[in-house]
């Protein structure tokens, strides 16, 4: 089986020292093992989404010296794909509509039961507030937010919820999911948007498979979204990858770079006139 791997940024800003570190460590893996490296585009927020910035990573990467195959996979060219799972998971009874906001949410998690967990690898716990007694039939709806009920996909499962790990998550976690824990752990996640057509945990599932992806190569703050990954492949019948999480670029403060740190953006330091082996040293490579 041939390696490959993707990175997979969103053209809503410009790519930071982070973004850097974890495009070369995929490009490079992928080069050892004379495997194929994917650059993928995640515009599924048209809303956030921007032509500049988009010609801003490919001009970024190639100057960093990255290749890769042509043409790029755009998700915003794929919604009838994703459609097609939410069908698939609708029909299994798996899904429900959700027309609660995010200060619904915010306002029932601000009096959790005791000992309730508050946040999950998907923000906010949700409360189940729509959640029905009984899976939803007739036509899935196109108005609504639709979650998976996570108690009623996990009682699907025949075996345990296992991946294979190279890296590690950010307490040194390996690959083992405990999936009695999902349901207060990460809660009913939301696997389509009303303004999207389908959610980052559902895309990127069905972009993974659709390319063959065999190694998955990104930050250790999107370690815990893997059990929801996982969970996904299971029920649509979807290879699972192997996963390497690595750790994170951080500011001087320890938090982790975000796209709004304009001053380390790569495109920054190439201004001030640094060098793609200056870019690897300042990162660690």
């Amino acid at each position: 089986m041939t390696f490959s791997t993707r990175f997979a940024p969103s053209p809503t800003g410009p790519l930071h020292l982070g973004h850097a570190f974890s495009a070369l460590t995929a490009h490079d893996m992928a080069l050892a093992a004379r495997g194929v490296f994917y650059l993928r585009i995640d515009d599924i927020d048209q809303s956030r989404s921007r032509p500049a910035w988009e010609t801003q990573i490919f001009d970024d990467l190639h100057w960093l010296g990255l290749s890769w195959p042509t043409p790029v996979l755009r998700q915003s060219n794929r919604l009838p794909r994703y459609r097609e799972a939410l069908l698939r998971l609708w029909d299994m009874g798996l899904l429900y509509p959700c027309r609660c906001t995010r200060a619904d949410i915010r306002a029932a998690a601000s009096a959790p039961q005791e000992g309730a967990c508050l946040h999950g690898p998907d923000g906010l716990i949700y409360p189940g507030t729509c959640r029905p007694d009984a899976p939803p039939t007739g036509q899935m709806p196109t108005d609504s937010a639709l979650r998976l009920d996570m108690a009623r996909a996990l009682a699907r499962l025949s075996a345990p919820l296992t991946f294979t790990e190279s890296g590690e998550g950010p307490n040194g976690e390996t690959g083992t999911i405990m999936p009695q824990n999902m349901p207060q752990g990460v809660g009913d996640v939301v696997l389509a948007r009303r303004d999207m057509g389908a959610s980052y945990h559902l895309s990127v599932v069905i972009d993974d498979a659709d390319q063959a992806i065999t190694h998955v190569v990104r930050g250790q703050d999107l370690f815990e979204a893997t059990q929801i990954h996982v969970l996904l492949q299971r029920l649509l019948a979807l290879p699972t990858p192997l996963y390497h999480h690595h750790g994170l670029i951080r500011d001087a403060d320890g938090k982790r770079l975000a796209k709004r740190d304009d001053a380390r953006a790569i495109k920054t330091y190439r201004t001030e006139g640094a060098t793609p082996t200056d870019i690897r040293r300042m990162i660690g490579l």
